[in-house]
């Protein structure tokens, strides 16, 4: 229990090392000190729904444009992820107040929508759109302000505030369509001490929204643009009837407030937006069981191991006169190569490079340098890590391949550098035209599939290529017992020996470790949330590595000890068992989370979960198949075999 105990103390000291890590800045980006009256920049993101998973680039919508339209130069991951960054006419300057300002048009014109504008921003504002801006990198956040379940005495005093990410296009009340055609910014900004000669600089903390629907009858303007809100309590909201032309202001308000977080925090609200008490809770949770299970096997293991060796290397006279029973007797074909050498290999190639560039990623993750501030900097690392650990998954497949007795290393290189990227790139293909017809800013522009599929045969290929090289010349792995002529036959298997069997009981733990993040992970990826638990995720990456290295041992000693030797396969299926539950939980997902109706978004969501789920069978499938393969060389090397 003290040896527990002692475990219990060293994970938790681990855990509060992760938890301050998450609390670093990224480097490499600078903050800005603003003057007074400078203009402080607005710019547009996108349009993104949960509803619909499709982002729309901001004018999509016919909102207020500048005189001229600039878009921001984006990286790999930006445009991957549908950000079109660009400028808006929001005239916002440091620390400067303004009441209520039209946007576009004079006041005596308004907007006016065309039937075709009024249909798409109803339709908009019925997929329950929200709209991204983003100032000083900050993006805009409307604050959600509820009573918890707490007593009734303390109800009174503590309001709970959430953020939610961007605002909301619009409202829907009964058949009935409202836009939020005016905004109330409220800007945070942090006072920089200087010396008394200097002029105070600020810098921008926090970005907040209040969207307002206003009728345009109730907006009082004046000829330079200035206009009056109505009480609260008289305005009636500004419908958008989709069967007729729709007559509009777009009006703004700024409003400053002073604020003790410093710049450096300045993310801290945006990334307390769900709850880390459950996380340390379930976190501590599955460490404990993955740590005490796997305690326990090891312990069986080891035991059962060292009694099976002493009793085949017993030099006694009964051993003559015994049949040899158990895993021993399967000596002379356990290193018998399988069926499909080049595609095992290839398989597991591409499950290295994508064990390495995980690893990497999280790790790099983990120290704060891809923080949500830096805009698609974690896809842009990830795409360019997997083009350039094509060399380790060669160097590992052409190894396992000359080990199985291969010999077209070329075809064999040729099938590891394509196979896997070849599934995936097919299936982002087609779903991009989807994603084309619906004119969404999702879809990934030609150019830039040039540019990756340039990337994929200019960089990877020939990475691939040099590593299977040097892997296919290197000496092969050292079997340690001789392989029959002659394949021995295999007795009749239980019915617990199945492979779909062996593939549900193998997947429970390592899917069990993991379950948790699992959530967080998916709510980020299709609720747009951010995730930035890195810390978190490296060590559930560990407990995943740990949990499915064991699984598959336990798994191969028990198929060895039924004397069926076709292990090589097996295990690399039935180790990525836990992406069978993990497909299961994207069902359970989709079904009682997501609020998605419409064909191509629910095609959408089961096609990139398919791709999730390949790519964890293909890492979960080499972190067991490699575990088993040094605990079937180590075993045999310890018996004394004739």
């Amino acid at each position: 229990f003290s040896f527990l105990q002692e475990r219990l103390r060293y994970v938790l000291g681990l855990l509060l090392l992760l938890h301050s890590t998450n609390s670093f800045y990224v480097p490499g980006v600078a903050p800005i000190n603003f003057h007074r009256n400078d203009p402080v920049e607005i710019k547009a993101v996108k349009l993104t729904s949960s509803r619909t998973q499709l982002p729309y680039e901001y004018y999509s919508l016919p909102f207020c444009q500048p005189s001229k339209i600039t878009y921001k130069a984006e990286n790999l991951g930006e445009v991957l992820r549908g950000d079109r960054i660009v400028n808006t006419p929001f005239q916002v300057s440091m620390n400067v107040e303004k009441k209520c300002e039209v946007l576009c048009n004079l006041p005596n014109k308004p907007v006016t929508l065309t039937v075709e504008q009024s249909k798409l921003i109803a339709e908009r504002i019925r997929e329950d759109y929200y709209v991204h801006l983003i100032a000083d990198n900050l993006p805009v956040a409307t604050r959600l302000e509820f009573y918890s379940n707490r007593e009734e005495e303390e109800k009174k005093k503590e309001k709970d505030v959430q953020f939610e990410h961007g605002y909301r296009l619009g409202f829907m009340d009964g058949n009935k369509f409202y836009l939020h055609n005016h905004l109330s910014f409220i800007l945070y900004y942090h006072r920089e001490d200087v010396e008394e000669s200097q002029e105070h600089t600020y810098r921008v903390v926090r970005f907040e929204v209040i969207p307002q629907s206003i009728k345009l009858e109730d907006l009082k303007a004046d000829e330079k643009s200035m206009c009056t809100l109505p009480e609260a309590t008289g305005s009636a909201p500004q419908e958008i009837d989709p069967t007729k032309e729709n007559q509009l202001l777009f009006t703004y308000s700024v409003h400053w407030e002073e604020s003790d977080i410093k710049w450096a925090s300045r993310w801290d609200t945006y990334l307390t937006m769900s709850d880390v008490q459950i996380h340390w809770f379930s976190i501590i949770n599955s460490v404990v069981v993955v740590f005490f299970l796997s305690g326990i096997l090891s312990m069986i293991i080891i035991r059962t191991l060292r009694k099976d060796i002493a009793n085949y290397n017993k030099e006694d006279d009964i051993e003559d006169t015994m049949e040899e029973s158990g895993w021993k007797l399967v000596h002379g074909d356990v290193f018998r190569p399988p069926q499909y050498p080049m595609i095992l290999s290839s398989l597991l190639g591409s499950g290295i490079q994508l064990f390495c560039m995980i690893l990497i990623v999280i790790f790099v993750a983990m120290l704060g340098m891809l923080s949500p501030s830096s805009r698609g900097a974690l896809m842009t690392t990830a795409c360019f890590l997997f083009m350039f650990m094509g060399v380790f998954g060669g160097f590992f497949a052409g190894r396992l391949y000359r080990t199985l007795k291969g010999h077209r290393w070329k075809k064999g290189a040729f099938c590891t550098a394509t196979l896997y990227p070849g599934v995936v790139f097919g299936i982002c293909f087609v779903l991009n035209c989807f994603i084309w017809g619906k004119h969404s800013s999702g879809a990934v522009p030609f150019p830039t599939m040039v540019a990756l599929l340039c990337m994929w045969f200019g960089i990877s290929l020939p990475l691939v290529y040099l590593g299977y090289y040097f892997g296919f010349r290197k000496q092969p792995y050292d079997n340690p017992v001789r392989t029959n002529q002659i394949p021995r036959q295999i007795p009749e298997q239980r019915w617990y020996m199945n492979k779909f069997v062996g593939i549900l009981m193998a997947g429970i733990l390592p899917f069990g470790a993991m379950f948790i993040e699992l959530f967080f992970i998916f709510s980020a990826i299709w609720e747009n949330q951010f995730y930035y638990l890195f810390g978190f995720l490296f060590l559930v990456f560990i407990i995943l590595v740990v949990s499915c290295s064991q699984i598959s041992i336990v798994m191969v000693y028990f198929q060895l000890c039924a004397e069926d030797y076709r292990w090589w396969w097996r295990t690399f299926l039935v180790s990525g068992g836990s992406a069978f539950y993990v497909l299961i939980y994207a069902v359970f997902y989709f079904v009682n989370k997501l609020d998605i109706v419409e064909f191509i978004p629910s095609l959408l969501y089961f096609g990139y979960t398919a791709l999730m789920v390949l790519s964890f069978w293909l890492l979960t499938g080499t972190i067991g198949f490699y575990a088993a393969y040094m605990f079937v060389r180590k075993i045999y090397a310890a018996v004394k075999i004739d």
